[in-house]
């Protein structure tokens, strides 16, 4: 976790900035049938909110930790990210990682290898859903900075 940890860090501060200050019709422009910036950064808290009850669940359920899917689509249209302020929505998106960052960086080595099953039946461990987190934060960063 020493190099997930940082990458973690450098991805929420270092871009706050440019999400605040990017220009709002850019934010909301809606490519046809995509999600516009705004609904990313709305997709990154559903994300994240989901990500916080399994990096936290998983230390007092039963393991394997049963993974859960959400419909993604549909908590973007249902939360109404499109007509949030993009200052709510920057800070919401912040809070929670905040919050998900503590946990990160309590996790122990044994809590790292806590038993993970994937839809799919096949079996990951704490330490490769925290790091496949951060590398799908990455991902959408980019999107959203992107042209």
């Amino acid at each position: 976790m020493q190099d997930v940890i940082p990458k973690f860090e450098k991805l929420l501060y270092q871009n706050l900035d440019y999400i605040k200050k990017a220009d709002k019709a850019v934010l909301k422009f809606q490519p046809e049938n995509k999600w516009s910036k705004k609904e990313i950064l709305g997709h990154l808290v559903d994300s994240a909110i989901h990500n916080l009850v399994r990096f936290t669940e998983i230390h007092y359920v039963a393991k394997p930790y049963a993974y859960r899917t959400y419909n993604q689509n549909d908590l973007v249209k249902i939360n109404r990210y499109q007509e949030i302020d993009i200052e709510e929505l920057a800070q919401l998106w912040l809070s929670i990682n905040k919050q998900i960052l503590r946990v990160f960086k309590s996790a122990s080595e044994e809590t790292l290898q806590y038993e993970i099953e994937l839809n799919d039946k096949s079996i990951v461990n704490l330490r490769f859903l925290m790091t496949d987190y951060v590398d799908h934060l990455e991902h959408h960063i980019n999107q959203i900075k992107s042209n």
